[in-house]
This record gives C-alpha cells, sequence and structure tokens, in this order.
C-alpha cells in the first residue's frame, strides 16, 4: 500500500508539470494573446542567417605633405602717366611750401579765400606780365571801399590772356611792379591778412577775371569761379586752364561790366559841428579833426 501511495504521488506531480509544460507553449505559440507578440526576439546569428547588414565607413582623409610656401613673383614698377594735356598752358597752385585749405562753393563773389601761414609765398600761377601792383594797405573800415579790401594785392595777366589776383598779402615782393615779367611758380609777394581781412587769420583772396582799368576794380575781384582749377593745379593736372571759361563770362557779361555785388562803400558819419566862435577869425565853421585855421596843423 505505501508502494502504490507513493506512485501515485509521483504520478500526481509528473502530471501537474507536464500541464504546466504544455500551457506555457500554448502561451508561446503564434495563436497568444491579440496585439502582444509571442515570438522570442531574433538573436544575432539569426539576423545574421536572415540577411546580413553591410555598413560603408568613409575612408581616413590623408593628411596633406607639408608645402613649401609659394613665392609670388615681383611685378614691375607702376608705369607713372601724367594727366592729359588739356591746355597748351602750365599752371601752379598760388601758394608753395604751405598747407592750405579753401572751400569749393561760392563765397558771395566768384573768388575763394586759401587759408594758410602767414608769410607763406604767393607765387604767380601762370607766366604773363604783373599788371597791377598794391604796395600800401588803404582799406578802413569806416569807409569799406571796394577798391581797397583786399589790401595789399598783385595782379598778373597770364599768357593765357585771363587776369589773376592775389590779395591780403603782408608784403609785395621786391622787384614786383607793372609791367615785370614773372614765370609761373614766381614767387610775389607773401600772405597776411591785410585789407579788410585784419580781423581774421592769415589768408590769400584769389580770383580769376580778365584785364580791365584800375577804375573797375569790381572785375580783378572775381567773375569766374576758380576752385576746380585750383584743384586740378594742386593735384597735379598744371594744364586745366580757366581761359575758355573766362572769354565765355566775358561774352556773356561784357568787358566793363557794371558793378553789382558789394559795390557802395559805407556811409561816412556826419561830421560833428560847432558853432561860430571867437576862435574863427573867417566866420567858417569847424569841424572834428579839421586842421586849426590857424596853425594849419
Amino acid at each position: 500500500m505505501r508502494v502504490d501511495t507513493m506512485r501515485s504521488g509521483h504520478i500526481t506531480r509528473l502530471a501537474t508539470v507536464t500541464g504546466a509544460i504544455l500551457v506555457t507553449g500554448a502561451c508561446a505559440s503564434p495563436g497568444g494573446v491579440a496585439g502582444i507578440s509571442t515570438q522570442p526576439p531574433a538573436s544575432a546569428e539569426a539576423a545574421a542567417a536572415q540577411g546580413s547588414i553591410t555598413a560603408t565607413l568613409p575612408a581616413p582623409t590623408p593628411t596633406p605633405a607639408a608645402q613649401a610656401p609659394v613665392k609670388i613673383p615681383k611685378g614691375d614698377a607702376p608705369v607713372l602717366v601724367p594727366p592729359p594735356k588739356v591746355s597748351e598752358f602750365t599752371y601752379a597752385f598760388p601758394v608753395k611750401g604751405c598747407r592750405v585749405s579753401y572751400q569749393s562753393k561760392l563765397l558771395v563773389l566768384p573768388k575763394t579765400t586759401i587759408w594758410t601761414a602767414r608769410g607763406c609765398a604767393f607765387v604767380s600761377p601762370i607766366s604773363g606780365v604783373v599788371h597791377e601792383v598794391n604796395t600800401k594797405n588803404r582799406w578802413a573800415p569806416s569807409t569799406d571801399r571796394g577798391q581797397d579790401r583786399e589790401g595789399r594785392f598783385v595782379t598778373v595777366l597770364g599768357d593765357d590772356g585771363v587776369l589773376y589776383l592775389g590779395g591780403h598779402l603782408d608784403a609785395v615782393e621786391p622787384g614786383i611792379g607793372p609791367g615785370v615779367r614773372v614765370g609761373a611758380g614766381q614767387t610775389l609777394g607773401r600772405i597776411g591778412n591785410s585789407g579788410n581781412a585784419r580781423d581774421t587769420a592769415s589768408n590769400l583772396y584769389f580770383a580769376i577775371s580778365w584785364k580791365t582799368q584800375p577804375s573797375l576794380w569790381w572785375v580783378r575781384r572775381g567773375m569766374v569761379e576758380p576752385w576746380d582749377y585750383l584743384s586740378a593745379w594742386l593735384h597735379g593736372n598744371h594744364t586745366l586752364s580757366p581761359a575758355a571759361e573766362t572769354r565765355a563770362v566775358m561774352g556773356r557779361t561784357g568787358a566793363t561790366p557794371r558793378c553789382a555785388i558789394l559795390c557802395k562803400p559805407r556811409s561816412m558819419p556826419k561830421p560833428t559841428e560847432r558853432p561860430d566862435g571867437p576862435g574863427t577869425p573867417d566866420g567858417r565853421e569847424m569841424v572834428v579833426g579839421d586842421p586849426s585855421p590857424l596853425t594849419g596843423q
């Protein structure tokens, strides 16, 4: 009986194990729970058996060998080409050996003010003949006469037929007078602030016009805008000539135009009178500043 009982228990355990195995096999079958894979993950060997996967790796970039520095050959020196010759005349900038500045716009009259240091050389812009010279500073603020505003000045009638004025000079060069022949770049005077520039820094009043009589002083004060020519002469184009423009302006205005700008002097203040007295035996009126009728001083 004991043996049978033991056998029966053993059979029961075997049955239980066998049932568990069968249940496990059923769960692992493809017909398991919907939506849940029942297949075991494929092993590396299985994946290799189904189809091999290959990857292409880029070849390593070769390191370039050290190269010798490239030597760039030196080019030839540039050929200096002078500006085109646009006239038969050669000009010089009217200030020599000094730094300058000037404005390229109309300043009341068609002239320009060239600012530079006192004592710098005013030189003839072209070869020609000295036309007018004023060595005395006759300008007075009380009258401000137009013919005196440039103070000490020199004008040159160039070989191109154009008249050039340099004013506000501190001094006129010795030997410079009307009729003297001068060359382009020759010193005519020293720059200062004479005339109505006495309260400003030293400068050169520079103007372009045509030959005229001293009585037509407003012509010499400037009829042609000069800055384009000044800039050309300063920066290397020494043949740009104002002759054609000067002739054109003179053709429009006539050689003796009437004064139109800054023409009249200031009005003189009315003299202060004093009544007749014993000091005026001839009975005439005396004004302040008159010489004494008795002494003449």
